[in-house]
């Protein structure tokens, strides 16, 4: 069990530096590390040592990220949070959906913006249209890879 809090603590450690709220990165490593990758409320409360509006909030983010989903438990009224067994799939190549409207939203800002920013913003949206390209072409390397793999 402690080799198992260690790896939640190490995983969300990590996510946190790179960006994510501290809550919310641990709750997503917990239910990577955990057995079938199911947890309810009142299991990830035990685990992380927070409260159960601390996991209300995370999983909300999680679940607007696409990291998680929520399930019904069967047989009750309680609800298990869940991750996909290739979730850090979704959660790296789903970007070209939230780059977009970032381009979309520099595209706007070009078209009004004064002229020494239009290079500027020009060159933002530009690069994201690249990073979407390149994240449909990883999308699809990967699928053939884990093919390969026979994952």
């Amino acid at each position: 069990m402690e080799d198992h809090l260690q790896a939640v603590e190490r995983i969300g450690a990590v996510l946190t530096s790179a960006g994510l709220s501290r809550i919310p990165a641990r709750v997503f490593a917990a239910l990577l590390v955990d057995d079938d990758g199911k947890m309810t409320s009142a299991e990830l409360v035990e685990v992380l040592a927070i409260s159960p509006a601390a996991v209300s909030g995370a999983v909300r983010i999680l679940e607007h990220l696409g990291w998680s989903r929520r399930e019904k438990e069967r047989g009750t009224r309680r609800d298990l949070y869940v991750v996909d067994d290739d979730a850090w799939r979704r959660a790296l190549l789903q970007g070209d959906q939230t780059y977009a409207g970032i381009e979309a939203a520099f595209a706007a800002a070009a078209a009004i913006a004064p002229p020494g920013a239009r290079p500027r913003l020009e060159l933002s949206q530009d690069f994201l249209q690249f990073v979407r390209e390149e994240l449909a072409g990883m999308r699809a390397r990967w699928e053939e890879r884990r093919r390969a793999l026979g994952r």
